[in-house]
């Protein structure tokens, strides 16, 4: 294969393909970073699961919020929900947002679960989309009425546990790579991480209710976005 260059790759010394490769691997699937090196060396490319974590450090935030800026505008419905995640012995608590569609719209790890939690969340939802949503959908938790008087007193608030069923699925991936990774270290591990699986997630999720070919369709573009956002091939 001719090697690629592209300047986002330099002095690195392993090929761009297989780290473009690496960092998709390891936030598409449930993959563990020694499982991730061990399907590298399968290639050819003999890499530490040090260096895999190092790489979707350097690369995994930025390749994020390219997807983010390449994704379709979010619906105007918004489904919020928080689940408790153990952290070095620790309770906290992982806000997540989510449109009609499920898509991912932002994600927090906090360490409350309180109206100045969720407020945080809201502005935070606020900054990165840009728009308040017409409908916002949460479960009983009275944090979230506090919250939404105070920053999107405009916007319509159901309040409901059987009509957040799409926020609280989302979280099922996140559990999944709990066990994995054998927990998260650190609430900023769990930010980091989960910031950039999210979106990755979002670029490669199936559209519901879709043909075969119409899946196959979704995925080929998917694979488009990613080569643009990478400047470079996800497979080699």
């Amino acid at each position: 294969m001719k090697p690629t260059h592209h300047p986002r790759y330099a002095r690195h010394r392993f090929p761009p393909e297989g780290i473009s490769h690496a960092v998709w691997l390891y936030f598409r699937f449930p993959l563990s970073l020694r499982m991730v090196e061990e399907m590298l060396a399968a290639r050819g490319i003999l890499v530490s699961h040090e260096t895999v974590r190092q790489w979707a450090l350097k690369f995994g935030q930025s390749f994020a919020d390219q997807i983010r800026r390449r994704l379709p505008a979010p619906g105007d419905k918004w489904h919020l929900d928080e689940v408790v995640i153990s952290i070095a012995g620790q309770k906290h608590w992982l806000w997540r947002a989510v449109d009609q569609h499920g898509v991912v719209l932002d994600i927090l790890v906090q360490s409350r679960r309180n109206a100045k939690a969720a407020k945080r969340l809201l502005r935070k939802l606020l900054k990165k989309q840009g728009v308040t949503p017409r409908v916002m959908i949460t479960d009983k938790l009275a944090s979230y009425g506090a919250a939404k008087r105070e920053i999107m007193p405009g916007v319509e608030h159901r309040q409901h546990r059987g009509l957040n069923n799409r926020a609280e699925n989302s979280h099922q991936p996140t559990r999944r790579r709990e066990r994995i990774m054998k927990r998260f270290k650190s609430a900023g591990q769990a930010q980091r991480f989960l910031s950039v699986h999210d979106q990755v997630a979002n670029l490669f999720r199936r559209p519901a209710n879709t043909t075969a070919a119409d899946n196959r369709k979704a995925r080929a573009r998917a694979f488009m976005t990613w080569e643009n956002v990478t400047g470079l091939a996800a497979g080699f």
